[in-house]
């Protein structure tokens, strides 16, 4: 629960040396929680390998499915409304009611990923999310539909994340900003798979499609290593260094790193009686509301609307939604690996204030046209 990792970022934050970079969190809200990050980071064995790809791969394609799932209710509007003849009051609860489940897998999420295991978690949540997709894909009515939607609602709650947590436990510090960022890259292109190709096909077969990713993860997760601080937090030692040999290769001296997390735990766990009412000391007041303003702003900035009926909004303002979802397709993936590039040069702060600012005048400018809309 990303709740909880913050408090566990603050409570530790002041044992850290005094020359330790502290990363920042990007603040992104489909979840993102990358940085657990005030944890000590690994100053050899910092070379990229070819599990550590494959594993980011397998984890980010979790976020592939958050990104369908939001982009999906759009392009598949007037099919479901004329072939199972449901209403637009039918249809808005089908369109929101992914929203529930994922309240309910948002509570559920840190305390299962820290009982079960990133990886299990990982599992756990796509057969949720798969089997939410097949319920829609071959549903006779809006039942199916909804129990469907709900389903990858509380699946795609827990992607979003364990998946960030997944990536910056496994991932060495030279390299977790540039990895972390996939994980929104990859929520970005399945939304924007979604939008063009349902132009284009039926929604059952989007259905399917939007299955893939879901699927292809459940299969690679029996590959992958388990998150080697997981492992050492409940004291598996044999499989922390087994895991942790595997993602920074075999020839990788990773003795340095090994100590590094086993005093970063040892310190997290003396802080594990720590009261949640310590967050409320005048001293974190600051991190407080700028964690979870930014969390609950973006939440409540519209853009989850606009996704969800954006072929309804297009042809509203009398622009042809099909041409409409293309076109916001097309514009997303190179805005996505833009941000991608510059998250390590320019910062968080800096992306964070003009990307709010341009959503904040395009939310302007809709609302505007439609308010002096004749």
């Amino acid at each position: 629960m990303e709740r909880e990792s913050m408090e566990e970022g603050l409570l530790t934050s002041r044992y850290l040396p005094p020359n330790e970079t502290k990363p920042t969190s990007n603040g992104a809200g489909d979840g993102d929680s990358t940085d657990n990050l005030n944890m000590p980071s690994p100053t050899t064995a910092s070379s990229l390998t070819p599990v550590l790809v494959f594993s980011t791969f397998v984890a980010v394609c979790g976020s592939f499915c958050y990104g369908c799932s939001v982009g999906y209710s759009s392009p598949a509007e007037t099919g479901i409304m004329e072939d199972l003849g449901l209403s637009m009051a039918a249809y808005s609860v089908f369109g929101s009611i992914m929203t529930v489940g994922g309240m309910v897998g948002a509570i559920l999420s840190g305390k299962i990923a820290d009982l079960i295991g990133r990886r299990r978690t990982m599992w756990f949540s796509e057969v949720f999310c798969t089997a939410g997709w097949l319920s829609i894909a071959f549903a006779k009515s809006a039942l199916w539909l909804d129990i469907g939607r709900l389903s990858i609602g509380f699946g795609v709650a827990m992607i979003s994340y364990v998946v960030p947590v997944y990536i910056a436990e496994i991932t060495p510090k030279s390299h977790r900003g540039s990895f972390a960022s996939t994980n929104q890259l990859m929520t970005t292109s399945g939304f924007a798979l979604v939008y063009f190709i349902g132009t284009f096909i039926s929604w059952r077969a989007l259905a399917m499609i939007s299955v893939i990713s879901s699927v292809v993860q459940i299969i690679g997760l029996f590959f992958i290593p388990e998150s080697p601080r997981w492992l050492a937090k409940f004291g598996q030692e044999k499989e922390f260094e087994a895991a942790l040999k595997r993602l920074r290769g075999e020839d990788a001296d990773i003795s340095e790193e090994a100590a590094d997390i086993r005093n970063y735990m040892e310190t997290l766990e003396q802080q594990a009686e720590a009261s949640f009412l310590e967050l409320l000391q005048r001293r974190y007041a600051n991190s407080l509301i700028v964690g979870v303003g930014l969390m609950l702003l973006q939440q409540l900035g519209g853009n989850a609307a606009m996704a969800y009926y954006a072929s309804n909004i297009f042809e509203e303002a009398g622009i042809s939604s099909t041409v409409g979802l293309q076109v916001s397709s097309i514009i997303q993936i190179p805005v996505a690996i833009v941000g991608l590039l510059l998250m390590d040069r320019s910062g968080r702060r800096p992306l964070l204030l003009v990307s709010a600012s341009g959503m904040c005048f395009s939310c302007f400018l809709i609302g505007l046209s439609f308010c002096f809309k004749v």
